[in-house]
């Protein structure tokens, strides 16, 4: 099965740090495969800029040798290299100061989209915002991507806002959250609200509770100073797994329109009750037979920085009140895994009697790996002699489903051509970084405000002894990290 490609119209896309890691790994290769598959117009230009000196020769070398770093046999073959990087320029470019960026602006073209990727530190935004500004390459069909982390806190969520806000207006400002570019992500709208099947049972009176899995076996890796900063709250909670819960727990739109989704996502946030320190578990993970402690690896011996977080969520709205959400997410874990869990409640009476064994509905939206989802039924166990009855799966994994040849675009693919498409609707919106930093910063001041460590925990397994305790306490369990 192929899918039916839509191509965008013509643009001059600039991604500023076209250099660093996010831009090799991600965002480049991104745009040669969407250039693969046909989306991308003759008039398409992307421009990589960043301080090194470089010339455009030594800049399509970088790509290609970042293609074979990190697509491995899906790198691109020789010709459609060719063709992709006749489309590649390189401008060296000083983001404090004046240089290169006249030479950028005499580039841009007057008739087309112009959507610039800040791939760079959130220090470096308002800068480049300035210099956008100062040589004129602000136009209406000017669009630019932002990176978290937006802000560390509140405060700075809200003065990179309003620095921001100074040279572009919220249309034009597309906050990039690669979850929600995930198919399986854009699914969980898809399956609550073109199904009626879902939508009555979406409610505290028929769902137990809600579990939402992002485990990683990976480390910090060279990511530790930043990491021994943020820890898995900032890094993880306040925006992926809360886009996330937003999906699994908003009203439906009025229509499937960026801003109609956004506000009802937002108001999810406004619902949620204040996290109390005793349904909060902080995790880090120790050192094993093969691998480094989160203290060796981010170079601070006495750090109280989180590499993995539980928490029990609460949402007072009409539909989830009653219902607790169970987030946790965190490194070095016994297996790379997303998921989300949705556990019904039992019927209010069985008619086979109270020894026959039970398992509660269960529906679990697999994000990675094998994206899919599964139901958990219950059946009667085939043969004669009663009614025995057994649990079973129905299982539908997109590659069965759809074809083993589909080629599921990463996240990024998809969001890049949504911005050059001025579609904002899988981007989060300024009151909602607001929003959401707002109710994260009370659960960070609790435990910066108590001499409370993180609990250790084995790397490989799926976490501290802690988090089993604060699902147990309420007769749950998590669904095992396998």
């Amino acid at each position: 099965m192929v899918a039916r490609v839509i191509p965008v119209d013509p643009f001059d896309l600039v991604i500023f740090g076209a250099t660093g890691d996010l831009a090799r790994r991600k965002i480049l290769p991104a745009l040669c495969r969407r250039f693969g598959e046909g989306q991308m117009p003759e008039g398409a230009r992307i421009i990589g800029a960043a301080r090194s000196e470089m010339s455009r020769d030594d800049f399509i070398e970088m790509v290609s040798q970042a293609f074979d770093e990190f697509l491995g046999a899906q790198a691109p073959d020789a010709a459609q290299r060719a063709a992709f990087f006749e489309r590649l320029d390189y401008v060296a470019i000083d983001a404090m100061g004046d240089d290169g960026w006249t030479t950028l602006a005499e580039q841009m073209r007057e008739d087309v989209v112009r959507a610039f990727y800040f791939s760079v530190a959130p220090s470096l935004f308002g800068p480049l915002a300035a210099n956008l500004g100062k040589f004129r390459m602000i136009t209406p069909q000017t669009r630019i991507v932002v990176e978290k982390p937006f802000g560390n806190d509140l405060q700075t969520a809200r003065a990179l806002n309003h620095t921001l806000a100074e040279f572009f207006d919220e249309t034009q400002i597309y906050r990039i959250d690669h979850y929600l570019g995930k198919e399986t992500v854009q699914n969980l709208m898809a399956v609550r609200f073109a199904n009626i099947f879902f939508e009555p049972l979406w409610n505290a009176r028929f769902v137990d509770h809600v579990q939402i899995t992002v485990a990683e076996t990976v480390g910090v890796g060279g990511r530790g100073p930043y990491y021994d900063k943020s820890g898995a709250m900032r890094d993880m909670v306040q925006n992926h797994l809360m886009q996330l819960l937003c999906l699994m727990a908003m009203e439906p739109p009025y229509k499937f329109d960026p801003d109609a989704v956004r506000d009802e996502k937002l108001k999810v946030i406004h619902a949620l009750d204040p996290v109390a320190p005793a349904d909060v578990v902080r995790g880090q993970y120790a050192a094993g037979p093969e691998t480094a402690s989160f203290a060796d690896e981010v170079e601070n011996a006495n750090t109280a920085t989180e590499s993995y977080i539980a928490l029990k969520v609460g949402i007072s709205n009409w539909r989830w009140k009653g219902t607790p959400f169970y987030l946790r997410t965190g490194k070095r874990l016994r297996s790379r895994v997303s998921e989300i869990a949705v556990a019904f409640r039992d019927p209010p009476h069985s008619i086979f009697g109270e020894d026959a064994p039970w398992k509660a509905n269960l529906l679990v939206i697999r994000l990675q790996p094998d994206e899919g989802m599964t139901l958990k039924v219950m059946i009667k166990e085939p043969g004669p002699g009663g009614m025995r009855l057994k649990n079973v799966a129905l299982d539908m994994s997109f590659a069965e489903a759809l074809g083993d040849d589909l080629h599921i675009p990463d996240a990024y693919e998809r969001l890049i051509m949504d911005v050059i498409r001025g579609n904002q609707t899988l981007f989060m919106r300024g009151d909602e970084v607001e929003a959401a930093w707002a109710w994260t910063d009370p659960i960070i001041a609790a435990w910066q405000g108590s001499a409370d460590k993180p609990a250790m925990y084995d790397p490989g397994s799926s976490g501290p002894d802690e988090a089993l305790k604060l699902i147990h306490m309420d007769n749950r369990s998590w669904r095992e990290i396998r």
